[in-house]
């Protein structure tokens, strides 16, 4: 597991990543009455795969996670070539539209949230960011003079441009002032370390101290790097936000399955209500093809007062032969 942890962070995996490869690894050893992954091969990769499908019920992302992990660990660190196609038993696959609020239900969430929360939420809805996105987001991807706001690494390692909200410029500027005076403070105290991406610690010297590398939104305390096993202060937990996101819905009374994630949901559908270009959409969501966007256009709001309903129309054409 030593050399699994090198290889993926020699190939700069995220550390989640990381720690989910790890646990799907390990659980497949485990399956397998603790036999060294080299003694097996595509039969026994079936197996495990197909026991999370038929025993398991893991959804399909799920078991897809697991193969990838799987993958990694013959190709990237064993280096071994698994023979032929995986073909295991397959987790169902339901593709269901996203839950979405209106834009009142929005409002009266938000209504309920404040501090930095608050703050964190408006993010989501008004960009269009995702949870990670927006808690891994530095001072420097925060551009108050262009109004744009940069996502660096997002899903599938690409970077995007996406809206700054007006109604933000000033609150976040107002936060960035706090976030600057706690990293004095860190530096005061002999601190002020971030944790910085790939090998730019060593590319650009002291820039892990910059105030333009610190994150946005900074947990409260210090705490140690589980790969530098230095002092640092890194971004805020995602479950605070998620909680906070989960009381306030809440205390709005909307009784539907609402997470951080759902403000995105309602960034691209109130977009496409309000006649902005489903490719503008696309490009401010991160999507690769169109067809990932267009699942909004089935939970959109729909002026359904201007189409008449068949019956009426051959009523309507009843009542003018005989006039």
């Amino acid at each position: 597991m030593d050399q699994v942890r090198q290889v993926l962070r020699y190939h700069h995996y995220a550390y989640q990543t990381e720690k989910a490869y790890g646990e799907w690894i390990i659980r497949f050893i485990k399956f397998h009455n603790k036999t060294h992954p080299a003694k097996m091969g595509k039969t026994e990769i079936e197996a495990f795969l197909s026991h999370l499908a038929t025993r398991g019920n893991v959804a399909a992302s799920t078991q897809n996670q697991a193969l990838n992990a799987l993958a990694f660990l013959y190709n990237k660190v064993l280096l071994l070539d698994i023979e032929g196609e995986i073909a295991p038993v397959l987790s169902r696959r339901n593709r269901r539209p996203p839950v979405v609020l209106s834009q009142g239900e929005v409002k009266r969430v938000l209504q309920e949230m404040s501090g930095a929360h608050a703050l964190m939420a408006r993010l989501l809805y008004g960009s269009g960011l995702r949870l990670m996105e927006c808690l891994r987001l530095r001072v420097k991807d925060v551009d108050f003079e262009r109004r744009k706001i940069y996502v660096r690494d997002g899903k599938g390692g690409k970077d995007r441009v996406t809206l700054f909200p007006a109604e933000l410029i000033e609150p976040l500027r107002l936060h960035v002032e706090k976030v600057r005076q706690l990293h004095q403070s860190d530096l005061n105290e002999g601190f002020g370390e971030v944790y910085l991406p790939n090998a730019l610690t060593r590319k650009y010297g002291n820039a892990a101290k910059e105030l333009t590398w610190q994150y946005v939104f900074p947990a409260k305390k210090r705490s140690i790097d589980p790969r530098s096993s230095k002092t640092m202060r890194h971004h805020v937990f995602a479950s605070g936000l998620q909680k906070a996101v989960k009381r306030a819905v809440a205390r709005a009374g909307i009784a539907k399955k609402i997470g951080c994630h759902t403000f995105r949901h309602c960034f691209a559908t109130h977009l496409l209500e309000n006649a902005v270009n489903i490719r503008v959409v696309q490009e401010l969501m991160g999507h690769a093809d169109v067809k990932t966007t267009e699942i909004y256009t089935h939970v959109m709001e729909k002026d359904l007062s201007v189409v008449q309903s068949p019956l009426d129309v051959l009523s309507k054409s009843d009542k003018e032969r005989l006039s």
